[in-house]
């Protein structure tokens, strides 16, 4: 299926299998296997699209993917327990998703949030219904669809062996994901992510079906024909972008728009520097400052690296990490930044570029670098979660020239997100930085290396208590603390009743499934153990969107490995197994990130990927001996579903938690799989 449910993947056959230590000796019927790989294929890259094309449409789920994440896995697990029965959902779902579509492109959603615990950087204006309405109704909507193609797997499942069938899942798992990345790659627009569903659709639906299956087909992709024709429409790896141009008091600008949210305007660096004083607020209060060498972060479409230059930058280097957004400023900004040999651009992400580059700048600025989407499958990291951190601040700080000065701007909205900044800087640098407020939320963080070398207008002063830096640990740098927020308590409430009363429907009375009570605790477990590794990497890697890809394919293939270990080897008795889990994730858990961010890359890369995927291999080990040996499948494929989507919820407790204590929620989780597993006299039920 996909790397989020890799633990929850099961076999739901009513064969009680006993597998054996040998290799399965069985000869599919390669018609079943290539169905069954179409479908999952289908499943990953559905999940994939909807999260991306929902998430432009409907600002809610820029900052809550993971409610689509976990709608698709609810989907495919009822597609599963709906193989079972003598009716079909397929011929209804795409249906379903032409009404998603059509609806959602119809009626776009966009949301306000300033001033709560967390700090959105969404549109001034609200339209559509509230959160607490759209969120369960998209993830219904999403489950349904997912239902489809997990449905056509499910019964591909009862013609194959199961360990076979899961194998074949996982290869259609695999092509999904690398199909979609090197779309987002080639900056493919949302109507050929629509052509190949529909395709895809067409292809499994049966001869009686077809006909409907084309007509709503057509219409899943007329709408995102509509959508891509529009003018100035384009797709980077992370959002939506829309350009238009525009004349204000005679002046020519092009604003540029991401997800439905005005994002940056392009105009000359002199009529930028009249208008807004925030951008040459670095400049004045460090007056001596040479610029021989330059880093921005956040350049964008060139406006700061403009303005750099037209102060008298030696040499820039502009970090962005949306390819899009920084081809529009090749194209289209005025003063034409990017086309100056003194301009070196980089697209990656801030915070792996200040980790791997040893240049040292006379000026480090952070210009607006806030996103409007979270990573892929994590609950609350941002893109650009992890520059705002103590340590990522010190790391800034380590690469200034000794007459350097590093800054940071941007319309923040709140003074305490203001005060914080302020006093994440003074406490990286050893003294009070200048702060400039300039009105409407905006402000100017401004500190040189040597305190005598800036030029403020006054000692800022907090306006109110002021909350301690967000760390690597807890990059949540727009969240004021306190409980965690009621908008995700109230929709996350909803998931899990949801979910309950699905699988209750489906997969039958609850106390069928009590034999299979550590399968719902492998499945929340390995839930929380794969969003630890997804921000780990994104920490020692970067958040784009290429790491993270590389992370999900990671998982799956891992995962695929265990399998096939599984298949063709006596594994270690379970005993053994989850001791396996607990001493990888005593390890994980003693082994600080920031210790491998001091290493080089190559061996950076080979210890993060033996922490973060040992744990997964002995989880999915355990999880496939267990699966096997059980006499009702039904039953134990929805407590685990029913654990995994608890384990998604669990998620959130990072917030209040910090996301290693994420490893000791997974290693009490796992203990209890281990305790509640099944005796046969005396020993674990498991093949």
């Amino acid at each position: 299926m996909h790397p989020v449910s890799g633990a929850s993947t099961a076999t739901p056959t009513r064969r009680p299998w006993r597998l054996s230590a040998d290799a399965e000796p069985d000869r599919p019927d390669q018609a079943v296997v290539l169905r069954l790989v179409l479908g999952s294929t289908l499943m990953l890259f559905l999940e994939l699209a909807l999260i991306r094309w929902l998430g432009s449409n409907v600002v809610h789920l820029s900052y809550f993917s993971n409610f689509v994440l976990l709608g698709s896995f609810l989907g495919i697990g009822l597609g599963f327990l709906i193989a079972r029965r003598s009716w079909s959902v397929l011929p209804g779902v795409p249906v379903v998703l032409a009404v998603l579509v059509i609806a959602t492109y119809a009626a776009p959603v966009t949301i306000d949030r300033a001033g709560d615990q967390i700090i959105y950087f969404t549109s001034l204006n609200t339209t559509g219904p509230p959160a607490w309405v759209v969120l369960p109704l998209i993830f219904v909507l999403v489950a349904a669809v997912l239902a489809g193609p997990a449905e056509v797997v499910g019964r591909c499942f009862a013609q194959l062996r199961p360990l076979t069938a899961y194998r074949w899942d996982l290869v259609g798992s695999l092509i999904g994901i690398v199909s979609f990345t090197l779309l987002s790659f080639l900056g493919a627009p949302s109507v050929v992510w629509g052509v190949l569903v529909a395709a895809a659709f067409t292809v499994l639906a049966v001869p009686r079906h077809r006909l409907l299956t084309v007509v709503a087909g057509a219409a899943v992709v007329a709408v995102l024909l509509l959508e891509t024709i529009t003018p100035g429409n384009s797709w980077s790896p992370y959002y939506k972008v829309h350009t238009r141009d525009l004349v204000v008091d005679g002046v020519p600008l092009v604003d540029i728009s991401v997800n439905g949210v005005p994002h940056q305007v392009m105009r000359s660096a002199q009529q930028r520097l009249k208008e807004e004083p925030q951008y040459s607020k670095p400049y004045l209060r460090t007056p001596g400052n040479p610029l021989r060498n330059v880093l921005i972060i956040g350049a964008g479409s060139g406006s700061d690296v403009a303005i750099a230059l037209s102060k008298g930058a030696g040499h820039i280097d502009a970090v962005d990490i949306d390819p899009r957004i920084m081809e529009i400023g090749v194209q289209r900004n005025p003063d034409r930044p990017y086309d100056d040999p003194r301009v070196t651009r980089h697209v990656n992400d801030g915070r792996a570029f200040l980790e791997t580059t040893d240049t040292r700048y006379d000026l480090i600025l952070f210009a607006l670098p806030d996103s409007l989407a979270l990573v892929t499958g994590a609950s609350q990291i941002r893109l650009e979660s992890f520059l705002f951190t103590e340590q990522a601040i010190a790391a800034a700080r380590a690469h200034l020239t000794p007459d350097g000065a590093f800054a940071m701007y941007n319309y923040y909205r709140e003074d305490w997100l203001i005060d914080r900044l302020a006093g994440t800087a003074e406490a990286s640098f050893g003294h009070v930085p200048c702060v400039d407020k300039v009105g409407g939320g905006q402000a100017v963080v401004t500190a040189a290396l040597d305190e005598s070398k800036q030029s403020c207008d006054g000692v800022h002063v907090a306006s109110s208590t002021v909350i301690a830096p967000a760390t690597d640990d807890r990059p949540f740098l727009y969240y004021q603390g306190g409980p965690i927020p009621m908008l995700y308590l109230g929709a996350l409430g909803g998931i899990l009743l949801i979910s309950f009363i699905a699988v209750r429907a489906l997969g039958g009375p609850l106390r069928e499934m009590r034999p299979y009570a550590d399968l719902f605790f492998m499945g929340a477990a390995f839930m929380l153990l794969e969003t630890k590794n997804i921000t780990t990497f994104a920490l020692l890697f970067g958040t784009t969107w290429l790491v993270n890809a590389l992370v999900f394919a990671g998982v799956l293939l891992i995962v695929l490995a265990a399998v096939e270990t599984t298949r063709r080897f006596r594994t270690p008795p379970l005993p053994v197994v989850f001791g396996g889990i607990a001493a990888s994730l005593a390890v994980c858990y003693l082994v600080d990130p920031a210790w491998l961010l001091a290493l080089p890359v190559l061996p950076r890369l080979v210890v993060a990927v033996l922490l973060a995927f040992v744990p997964i291999y002995l989880a999915n080990v355990a999880f496939s001996k267990r699966f096997a040996a059980s006499d009702d499948s039904r039953a134990a494929f929805g407590l685990n579903l029913l654990g995994a989507m608890l384990g998604g919820c669990l998620e959130y407790f990072a917030l209040l938690t910090g996301y290693a204590n994420l490893l000791v929620m997974v290693a009490v989780l796992y203990l209890l799989a281990f305790l509640l597993t099944p005796r046969n006299k005396g020993s674990l039920v498991a093949v």
